[in-house]
């Protein structure tokens, strides 16, 4: 098979996943979610294989616990991020007003200072991207609720999730180990070392990014409680689990829960309080806990994160939120690997090699290299354009040598 063949089998096979993505969108919820779940546990169950338990003892309990400690989560976290989600957005048309009355007479003065036609012109922009970007977030929530969290999807990531991780747990070394046999023998190395990076990466991204957002958002919730802001708990709380997409959850987070204090303070140290505890978690997360957690070794940039997940959101929904960053973290390894296969090629460097097979070189005085062939029998002379020199003939070994004469190696 040759190089093009190769390459037209894997964009065909690229192809082919995404358009079974694609047409299969409606019902793959619960087996991304199982296969997601079987995927991090699977380190776990191996440990406890290592111990002496069998791999269906093992996946039994790890499976039974994950969920049993999932649904106490949810039974309660649920209810108060609940009570307090309805309190906010009753509470929300005040805080406009409130903001809109703190902060008029300041937009007003500014205004007064800004000609007519650029006020126009800068509020016609503002106009026409807020309605693009109010447009673009409801084809991503339309997504969402529509085709993925409708009903039967819900009932099913609540009944299907926990049988598919179960089996998918039981039998992940199998369905590796097949998945391994079924390689080309010519390029398994190269394809089993992509395999290991891209499992680094994700593992490394998503366990050490999922960790940085559950502190993070405890710090927020604890710190905008203590510090006096309504509905404090729930701001954080939803800042942290926004983080991982980055800079944006960080960046909404800060907005809400400076409106809000404005609106519940007015302009005073109370503001400043909660200016500090969003200074004070960001400096916490950019020092110690992405440093630690996450490291600068998973190899995924931020910008091209939030491409992924905003991308994979639109198109497919959750779904494609789920699948944004393991497939973010499989094109990252892949071009990484051809950017070292390109750079190791000809390609890059097309500059020819001035050593041939049993060649020579030197140096004359005029700076020009010399190839000085040792032409055995059955070759062919070197490169007609380079400058050769042949040692002087044996029957004059007496010629007396100028000291002008070159020294036909340098």
């Amino acid at each position: 098979m040759t190089i093009r063949d190769q390459m037209r089998f894997w964009f065909f096979a690229l192809g082919a996943f995404f358009f079974l993505v694609w047409l299969f969108s409606g019902i793959l919820l619960p087996f991304v979610a199982g296969m997601a779940i079987a995927y991090f546990l699977d380190p776990l169950a191996d440990k406890l294989e290592a111990r002496g338990l069998s791999r269906t003892v093992a996946t039994a309990i790890i499976t039974a616990l994950f969920f049993l400690f999932l649904v106490f989560v949810l039974l309660l976290i649920v209810p108060l991020i609940g009570s307090q989600l309805a309190g906010f957005l009753e509470r929300l048309p005040g805080y406009i007003s409130d903001l809109r009355t703190q902060a008029g007479p300041y937009i007003q003065h500014i205004a007064d200072k800004i000609a007519p036609e650029t006020l126009n012109s800068v509020g016609e922009s503002i106009k026409g991207q807020t309605a693009n970007a109010i447009k673009w977030a409801g084809n991503i929530l339309g997504n969402l609720l529509t085709g993925s969290l409708a009903l039967l999807n819900f009932l099913s990531l609540v009944f299907i999730t926990p049988v598919v991780s179960f089996y998918l747990l039981r039998d992940w070394d199998k369905i590796v180990a097949k998945i391994d046999s079924w390689l080309p023998r010519r390029l398994a190395g190269d394809i089993r070392q992509c395999a290991r990076d891209i499992d680094l990466t994700l593992a490394g991204f998503v366990r050490g990014q999922s960790t940085v957002c559950l502190l993070l958002g405890l710090f927020y919730g604890v710190g905008l409680t203590l510090v006096g802001l309504e509905f404090g708990f729930l701001i954080g709380l939803m800042t942290g689990i926004l983080s991982f997409v980055p800079y944006f959850g960080m960046l909404v987070g800060f907005a809400v829960g400076l409106g809000v204090a404005i609106a519940q303070f007015g302009l005073g140290l109370d503001v400043v309080f909660v200016v500090g505890v969003f200074l004070l978690g960001q400096l916490m997360e950019g020092n110690f806990l992405t440093p630690k957690l996450v490291g600068d070794k998973v190899g995924l940039h931020a910008v091209w994160v939030m491409f992924a997940l905003l991308a994979g959101g639109a198109v497919f929904g959750l779904l494609g939120v789920m699948l944004a960053v393991p497939v973010a973290a499989a094109i990252g390894v892949l071009v990484r690997y051809g950017l070292a296969q390109y750079l190791d090629s000809r390609l890059y460097d097309h500059a020819p090699h001035p050593i041939a097979a049993g060649a020579g070189t030197g140096v004359d005085g005029n700076g020009e290299v010399n190839v000085i062939a040792t032409r055995q029998e059955g070759t062919a002379s070197p490169d007609t354009n380079a400058h050769v020199k042949t040692p002087p003939p044996a029957s004059a070994p007496d010629t007396p040598k100028n000291d002008t004469t070159e020294d036909p190696r340098g």
